[in-house]
């Protein structure tokens, strides 16, 4: 899965909202989606969305649907482990005192705990969800030990013969210590990635040992993702070893359930192709063995009729900063065929497109392979993949696979649709986009170029370009910098071709104008909005963000002798404009077939010069500008989604009917989640 986060359309949404109090009636389910906007906290608002066409499903489908709904929450505990190994331990905690304690509830500081608690389950631990910063409570660790004592003295995640105040001591460093695993994920240059990270990948190994010990694994030719599903260690004898993440092994209580559903989901399944792929998933999650995981990977591929579809496993590296373990995600959804036509008639043109782009003629693919298409609706989300979600996905990641047998791409129609729901004139646009001109054509395209940019991005960027014959996987070669220029690798074809008459020809838009509209959009959210989404003083971490950066600012620079971007005051406020967007197009050609031929023959050097002078540095006074004028729109930077619950009906132990429900409330959902799929010891 890739994704693709488009920051400034979500600015946009979340600068309209309406503001909800968490205590406003928002509380219980409904069975329609009344209202998309639930709670706010911190710096985050939580959304709602629909699963539009449930009622035109058949009994069969919503069986299916539930099984693997089950499936993928059931595998929810693994991400809080694998952003730290205190990750449980800390939610069991904060389960315990936020579902027991029984004192003032209305008071300031009894708020601090409730947000700190809402960020801790919007971002499955206490790492910020998109920076990767550790946070800590805002309420004192005095008045933590306060509620702590007043709630349930059984329930805490105690060690052997620990006593309570020795659990809350020891919870003084996890949960209040800033210098106890600061970072996530640390891609700083110069220092040991892997040792600085806190993430729940390695333990005890360095950098070094970990390249030395995967530098034994093949890694030309079709071979499988090593290392996807596995921590690696040492054993007493200093000897670095893996321990496998299967039924059996490590996280084989939640995986055990997993495959429980998805043996259910096989008996159910629409077809031969999918009961194929489901059973292939479930053999992969026995064995271990990601070799499995590749022929399952293929089935996937090849499951092009399936109305219903899934992923369900450990998918994208990004919380690895050397890029090599995969985080437990599910994306559970439906085909929507109608509006599937756009990036359908994308996909059917993948070979146009790519025959007529920018690159080095032997960095082009001769024969694109069958891109499968999609729009989607999702149903269910866990993991990595929620409460923040990705709008756009292209699977597998594994490059000989998109090449010898294709892949699938698809855009988030509902999540999408939730957050159009509540856009409106005015906000965001209003206070940094000073030209009218430019304003309302935004305002006008900017929806559909952000949804067509996304399209682009999954459908012909991922799955465009090649590596040179006997080149090393990019986790081998570009190391930490492998994320970042994958993502500015897609997003540069998408930039290349919306402004195309392609576009228009086949359909998919009325006019360049819409192509225009996005080159405004991303400009000005990888030179200045996206800054937002950073405190005051920090650099640029998540690689999104260093990508968008890194294309903005190098077209920017190498287009400062034509004028082709402009940045200049108004008002004692800071814009930036395009004067020329027939060079802008060349600028962002120039650039893709740079960062393809780096992708393709392997040139660390290269890549790591690229985004560290491009896509790391923030400039300082503008950010504390931006910061001030976004401050004045009462907006939050993050959004996310509560999730839709599936119910079914029993008859004799088996599914007769399954019903869907929209809850209203973040917080009972995440004691929900937290009491009916907790499957995992607090150290694993």
């Amino acid at each position: 899965m890739k994704r693709i986060l488009s920051v400034l359309s979500i600015l946009i949404v979340l600068s309209v909202m309406v503001s909800c109090n968490q205590t406003g009636g928002l509380t219980g389910a409904s069975k329609t989606v009344d209202v998309v906007e639930a709670e706010e906290f911190a710096d985050i608002k939580v959304l709602r969305y629909s699963i539009p066409g449930w009622d035109e499903l058949s009994a069969q489908q919503h069986e299916l649907l539930y099984y693997l709904h089950e499936a993928a929450l059931s595998g929810r505990d693994i991400i809080y482990d694998q952003k730290s190994k205190y990750g449980l331990t800390v939610r069991k905690t904060i389960e315990n005192i936020y579902g027991n304690y029984k004192g003032d509830r209305s008071s300031e500081d009894w708020k601090k705990f409730q947000d700190y608690c809402g960020r801790f389950w919007f971002s499955n631990g206490y790492f910020h969800h998109y920076g990767n910063e550790k946070f800590v409570p805002a309420c004192s660790y005095e008045y933590f030990v306060q509620i702590a004592k007043e709630s349930d003295q059984e329930a805490f995640p105690l060690g052997d013969g620990q006593t309570v105040d020795a659990f809350l001591l020891q919870m003084k460093t996890v949960m209040f210590d800033l210098n106890f695993e600061p970072k996530c994920v640390n891609q700083d240059a110069g220092v040991d990635n892997v040792a600085e990270s806190a993430n729940n990948f390695y333990e005890g190994v360095t950098q070094q040992e970990v390249n030395a010990y995967y530098a034994k694994f093949p890694s030309t030719g079709n071979q499988p993702s090593w290392g996807l599903n596995t921590k690696v260690m040492k054993d007493d004898e200093g000897v670095v070893y893996e321990r496998v993440w299967k039924s059996g092994g490590m996280y084989g209580a939640a995986i055990d359930k997993i495959i429980y559903w998805l043996e259910k989901a096989s008996t159910v399944a629409e077809n031969e192709k999918q009961k194929k792929h489901i059973d292939l998933l479930i053999k992969y999650y026995r064995s271990g063995d990601l070799k499995d995981f590749d022929a399952y990977s293929i089935a996937w591929v090849e499951d092009t009729e399936s109305s219903i579809d899934f992923v369900n496993g450990f998918i994208e590296v990004y919380l690895d900063a050397i890029g090599i373990k995969g985080s437990f995600e599910s994306v559970v959804n439906v085909k929507d065929v109608e509006t599937s036509k756009r990036i359908a008639t994308i996909s059917d043109n993948a070979q146009w497109f790519e025959d007529n782009s920018p690159l080095i003629e032997e960095h082009k693919k001769k024969n694109v392979k069958g891109i499968n298409a999609k729009v989607i609706n999702a149903v269910v989300e866990s993991g990595d993949a929620a409460p923040s979600t990705p709008i756009g996905i292209n699977l597998p990641n594994a490059d000989w696979i998109r090449k010898n047998h294709g892949s699938k791409s698809v855009n988030l129609g509902n999540i999408v649709d939730a957050y159009d729901a509540v856009k409106k004139k005015g906000g965001f646009l209003d206070e940094f986009v000073e030209n009218e001109e430019v304003r309302n054509r935004m305002k006008k395209y900017g929806s559909l170029g952000s949804k067509l940019h996304t399209d682009m991005h999954e459908c012909i960027g991922h799955a465009s370009g090649q590596i040179n014959p006997g080149v090393e996987t990019t986790d081998k070669t570009l190391k930490t910098y492998a994320s970042c220029l994958e993502e500015a690798r897609a997003d540069l074809v998408a930039l290349y071709y919306i402004t195309d008459q392609k576009l228009v020809d086949i359909g998919v838009m009325p006019s360049i104008e819409v192509g225009k509209a996005e080159f405004d959009s991303y400009i000005m959210n990888g030179l200045m909005s996206q800054l937002t989404r950073l405190k005051l003083g920090d650099n640029i971490e998540e690689a999104h963000m260093r990508n968008r950066q890194l294309n903005a600012a190098w077209v920017y620079e190498k287009g400062k002798a034509d004028n082709v971007i402009e940045w200049y005051k108004k008002d004692e406020k800071t814009y930036v404009r395009i004067n020329d967007y027939d060079k802008l197009r060349v600028l962002f050609g120039d650039l893709l077939r740079e960062i393809q031929r780096i992708k393709s023959e392997g040139d660390y050097e290269a890549g790591k010069a690229l985004v560290e002078t491009y896509g790391v540095k923030v400039d300082q006074v503008l950010h504390k500008e931006v910061l001030e004028r976004y401050a004045t729109l009462d907006a939050k930077p993050y959004s996310g989604f509560i999730q839709p619950r599936l119910i079914p009906s029993m008859e004799d132990d088996k599914v007769s009917g399954v019903s869907v429900e929209y809850p209203r409330s973040f917080f009972e959902q995440m004691m929900e989640y937290g009491k009916k799929y907790a499957f995992l010891p607090v150290m694993n």
